[in-house]
């Protein structure tokens, strides 16, 4: 049986964007179900415009010469390489209805739930993480 690894996006951030995203296709290319919660500012992560246009912390702009010589991939690669590997995406119904957010905001292949959703199947991971 795969294990499974249950993560919390509640950030929506460029650093929050690579741990989320890295972990969840680290989890999966090692053959495990991961499914990704996105909530509050985390919606951030899966919208079409804003996974696009996440910019570099502040003072830490040296990190981008070190992306560049290392060669990794960018958000959008990093998104679109989980979505190969099935990585489930759910968005937060009650945050999409708090902000006026509606589903067609957000990158093609998501599905919306709530609590609830993401619970069934956070009930029997083997790996919980919130970033």
């Amino acid at each position: 049986m795969n294990k499974k690894v249950a993560i919390i996006a509640s950030n929506g951030g460029l650093f929050d964007a690579y741990k989320v995203f890295n972990i969840a296709n680290a989890a999966a290319a090692t053959d495990q179900e991961v499914a990704i919660f996105f909530t509050f500012e985390g919606l951030n992560l899966i919208h079409k415009e804003g996974s696009k246009q996440l910019a570099m912390p502040e003072g830490k702009e040296h990190y981008a010469e070190g992306f560049a010589k290392a060669n990794v991939p960018s958000i959008p690669e990093l998104i679109e390489m989980a979505q190969e590997m099935e990585v489930r995406f759910i968005g937060c119904q009650m945050t999409m209805d708090a902000l006026g957010i509606g589903k067609e905001e957000l990158i093609d292949g998501i599905e919306v739930g709530g609590a609830v959703t993401f619970l069934d199947f956070a009930k029997d991971a083997d790996v919980t993480l919130s970033f």
